[in-house]
């Protein structure tokens, strides 16, 4: 071309259309069809992602997703707000591709994933003292609670069973049922010493004791007093029969049952409470105060606003007339920081020092 100097401008012109019109124009991608640069397939769940899966979106978040669930796997700290993320996607991601493919497996993937987003919303809630939408309230306290939401309603299950399986409507026998039903609650056995029996009921153990004996609702292998004088390195073996697998009503295992025991043992031996020589009643009080918390610490759901006081007195095995002077009690003991016992409920709101022991509703 550049030689041939005798061609006028329009045959050039002619020749460089013929030339240009011989090179390929570049390949536009028609719709669902995917760059070149694009992954065609992955895993995820130890499930490959077709290649041809339609719709194309669908099939790259797939591939995200596993990529990113094996990198999440690599860190060095858990982020359970990230991991909650990546399990709500693949909930939605993996409910979409059993519509698109007809595959009823791919359907029970997404609901486990949904309940595995549930369930590490609810850890990380747990670790950071809140509920959602309380980031952002600016009234709610961060707590780090010694018993998680699912622990909690185990907690209050174990409460319910008291009144009805107390041999006598006492409130000492009542925090001794408690208190042992949560030593036992496994598997109908358990170990107790002398100086836990003296910490839960001062005074009264041995005639409490006596009642738990003569009616068959407490085992000891040995004498009343010679459990009262055990000592941790040689703890007295007991049994609940009533709690023996083939009739216990609890259905939460050895680490919750451990939690819970922990739990209610710490505020029993509070050492405010302690200190006012609180009897029983006011202790179970505490107990039931403690189990029955929103999460800023106020009791009751918001529905009921507050805690019936029927309720209460059943489990505390006292008159209803006399809770509210065991809740005032509580407000010297700076256990509660308000209380209320107005139209037949107990309203009121924990002390912030007792906040990691509340367990939420």
């Amino acid at each position: 071309m550049f030689s041939d100097h005798d061609r006028s401008a329009c045959a050039e012109s002619s020749a460089l259309s013929d030339r240009t019109a011989e090179v390929p124009r570049a390949r536009t991608a028609s719709p669902g069809e995917t760059s070149p640069g694009t992954r065609q397939g992955g895993k995820i769940a130890q499930r490959t992602v077709p290649y041809n899966l339609r719709p194309d979106a669908l099939r790259v978040e797939l591939i995200d997703l596993g990529d990113a669930f094996r990198a999440y796997q690599q860190r060095t700290e858990p982020d359970l707000v990230l991991l909650a993320t990546l399990h709500e996607r693949k909930a939605r991601a993996f409910a979409q591709w059993a519509e698109v493919a007809g595959i009823p497996s791919l359907q029970h993937e997404a609901d486990r994933a949904h309940k595995a987003a549930q369930t590490t919303r609810e850890m990380h809630h747990n670790r950071a003292g809140t509920v959602d939408g309380d980031a952002t309230s600016g009234n709610v306290p961060v707590v780090e609670r010694l018993l998680t939401p699912g622990q909690a309603l185990h907690a209050r299950t174990v409460l319910d069973h008291v009144p009805a399986q107390a041999p006598h409507p006492e409130a000492a026998v009542h925090l001794a049922v408690l208190m042992l039903t949560l030593r036992a609650a496994r598997n109908g056995t358990g170990n107790i010493t002398g100086q836990d029996l003296t910490s839960w009921l001062h005074g009264e153990a041995e005639p409490v004791l006596e009642k738990l004996v003569t009616t068959g609702w407490l085992r000891l292998p040995g004498t009343i007093t010679e459990a009262l004088t055990s000592r941790p390195e040689d703890p007295t073996a007991l049994t609940i029969p009533t709690l023996l697998p083939e009739q216990c009503p609890f259905t939460f295992g050895k680490n919750t049952r451990a939690k819970l025991s922990g739990w209610a043992q710490k505020v029993v031996g509070d050492r405010n409470l302690r200190k006012k020589k609180l009897g029983a009643a006011s202790r179970l009080l505490a107990l039931y105060t403690a189990a029955h918390t929103r999460p800023d610490g106020r009791l009751g759901h918001p529905e009921n606003d507050g805690l019936h006081l029927g309720r209460i007195a059943t489990f505390c095995a006292l008159p209803g007339e006399e809770i509210a002077e065991h809740a005032e009690l509580l407000l010297h003991a700076e256990w509660l920081a308000e209380a209320d016992t107005a139209d037949g409920q107990l309203r009121g709101r924990l002390a912030e020092r007792v906040l990691p022991l509340s367990g939420l509703l």
